[in-house]
Order: structure tokens, then C-alpha cells, then sequence
């Protein structure tokens, strides 16, 4: 077992030369595993694994044999081509979603709704009722229903107005129903 400064000097020494070849490799590298990930965060994370494993086995970029970026560069690409082959191996990743159920409407507002306007519109006097008959339910103009009805369209208007009126004070304060307003 080596003497714990003997280990102190050999960590120094270790870190010296993983930031020696940082400095000397560092960009090639990134740029090689960029172009092998096409993601920048990827990249970094094979170069940053790639200079762990040269920490790991200094031996083989001290032995001699080959270029020391030719050690770095094979094993990026062995990093990148594993990190591609596992993501093929398990299922596509899928963005994190908020769990949404899907909502049906209740139509039973919408039923309310309408016996209210029905029972509003049995209150009004037949010519208020036509008015709004023609303008609300058949999608008409003032226009078209002054003509549909054979009265003025001031006549058509007012009546609007007055039966718009009757309708509100029908449903009081206790249901909302929006009722837009006629325009000619």
C-alpha cells in the first residue's frame, strides 16, 4: 500500500494531467461529440465521462501506443454510440404532461337555460315574442325582420328593446342568462 503522501502526490498529479488534457483536448472533443449527439448538453456529458475515464486509466495515455487524442476521440464515439444505442433500446421519451382527463360538458346548465328564455318568452305579448323569435332564433337582421314581419325596422328595434326589457326583469336577480343586445 502506498504512503498516504505518495497517493496525495499522485491525485495532484492525475488532476494535473486530466486538466492538461482538458485544456489541450478539450475543445475537439466537444465539438466532435456535438456533431456525434447533435445535442450540446449530450456533448458534454460524453466529454466529461471521456476525461473521467482517462482519469481512470492513465495507463493507456501514457503507454506509447497512439496518439493521446486518438485515445480521447475513440473513446467519445464509443460514449456517444452507446448513449444512441440505449435510447434506441428502450421506448421514445415522452414530455411530462399534466394529467388531463378528459372533461364532458354538462348539458344540464344548457337545459336549464332554455326552459328559463322559453318560460320568459311564454310571458311576453305575441309581438315582443315574434321580434325575438326572428332576430335570436332564425339569426335575422333588423332588416329582415321588419320585412319578415311587415314593420318598420325602428318598430322592430324598439320592440327588441322593450321585450329584451320584460325578459330581464323576468329572470330577476336570481339567473344570469347573457342576452346580447340588438343592433341594427
Amino acid at each position: 500500500m502506498p504512503a498516504p503522501w505518495a497517493r496525495k502526490r499522485t491525485a495532484v498529479a492525475d488532476e494535473a494531467l486530466i486538466r492538461s488534457l482538458y485544456e489541450e483536448h478539450g475543445r475537439a472533443l466537444l465539438a466532435y461529440a456535438t456533431r456525434l449527439t447533435n445535442d450540446r448538453a449530450a456533448a458534454e456529458d460524453v466529454v466529461q465521462e471521456t476525461l473521467v475515464r482517462a482519469w481512470r486509466h492513465p495507463d493507456a495515455l501514457l503507454n506509447g501506443k497512439g496518439s493521446v487524442r486518438g485515445w480521447l476521440l475513440t473513446v467519445t464515439r464509443n460514449l456517444a454510440t452507446d448513449r444512441y444505442r440505449a435510447k434506441a433500446a428502450r421506448p421514445a421519451e415522452v414530455a411530462e404532461t399534466p394529467v388531463t382527463t378528459a372533461v364532458q360538458a354538462d348539458h344540464a346548465d344548457t337545459v336549464v337555460n332554455s326552459m328559463v328564455v322559453l318560460d320568459a318568452l311564454d310571458r311576453l305579448s305575441p309581438e315582443h315574442r315574434d321580434v325575438l323569435t326572428e332576430i335570436y332564433f332564425r339569426g335575422h337582421s333588423v332588416a329582415e325582420a321588419a320585412q319578415t314581419l311587415g314593420v318598420p325596422p325602428g318598430t322592430v328595434k324598439s320592440r327588441s328593446y322593450y321585450a329584451l326589457r320584460a325578459m330581464r326583469q323576468t329572470f330577476g336577480g336570481s339567473r344570469q342568462i347573457a342576452i346580447p343586445e340588438v343592433t341594427g
